[in-house]
């Protein structure tokens, strides 16, 4: 799943937003418990915006911001997906929404780190995070 220096790509339910990225050295995997990331419930894996690209529709794309404004949340405007944001603690990055890349899942990761997104480092708190979210499988299909 996680190669360094490999390419792969994803995209919105629909499929009208694609993109493509080159998986980072050393991948960060987690969640947030900020307001939004919260309701949304993404796992993003953190990939500088300069090893991404918008493939396919670039203009379904719907920009949302909030509060500071420097976190920029997008979403197809068709289908409603988050595919990615640009983070508010790296601007210089993306957090790619896991369950958007082709061939990926969240429930491949037994664990998921969370970021804690309530005391964010650019409102004065630290750099910490909040918790852990464990998945565990009971049966069921191989991929949930």
């Amino acid at each position: 799943m996680i190669e360094a220096g490999k390419i792969h790509h994803g995209g919105c339910h629909c499929g009208t937003v694609r993109f493509r990225f080159t998986m980072p050295a050393d991948p960060v995997i987690r969640r947030c418990n900020c307001t939004i990331c919260a309701m949304k419930g993404v796992v993003m894996l953190d990939v500088p915006i300069a090893d991404c690209k918008i493939t396919a529709g670039d203009d379904a794309l719907t920009l949302y911001t909030f509060g500071s404004g420097q976190a920029r949340h997008r979403f197809c405007a068709r289908c409603g997906i988050h595919p990615f944001h640009q983070l508010r603690s790296e601007p210089d990055h993306y957090g790619l929404n896991l369950a958007c890349i082709d061939g990926m899942t969240i429930y491949d990761l037994a664990e998921v780190p969370v970021f804690n997104g309530q005391d964010h480092p650019a409102d004065g708190g630290e750099y910490t995070y909040a918790g852990m979210m464990r998945f565990e499988r009971t049966g069921g299909p191989d991929r949930a």
